[in-house]
């Protein structure tokens, strides 16, 4: 039965962002982009704060896979950077943290632009 408890702690965590994502498309006014820029800066802070390293041990992917996870990357890598390099590293930490991501999206983005044929809706 330990087995199945990552997995369903993974499930609640990224649901309840998705839950609290959904409730805000649904109830106000903002658009899609807003929210997802809000849930970057919301993971930024709260890795900041010290509270998101807590949520990332607790729901595991659940936590890193959504976009606050995206933001909580950024915000530890430019405090590794910092400690690392000084005040130069808030301007390289998150980048570098990032890359490997970052580069994949755009050489899956590139590998599905080249195999498939792009055409309008209707």
């Amino acid at each position: 039965m330990d087995v199945i408890f990552p997995y369903l702690r993974a499930f609640v965590c990224g649901g309840a962002l998705c839950l609290i994502g959904q409730i805000l498309i649904d109830k106000t006014s903002l658009t899609p982009a807003r929210i997802l820029v809000s849930y970057v800066v919301a993971g930024v802070i709260l890795g900041g704060l010290g509270v998101y390293p807590w949520l990332v041990e607790w729901g595991g992917a659940g936590a890193t896979v959504p976009l606050t996870g995206f933001g909580y990357l950024l915000a530890k890598g430019v405090a590794q950077a910092v400690a690392e390099k000084g005040p130069l590293g808030i301007l390289t930490g998150g980048i570098t943290a990032a890359a490997g991501g970052i580069t994949a999206a755009v050489l899956f983005g590139l590998l599905g632009a080249l195999l498939f044929k792009s055409r309008p809706k209707s």
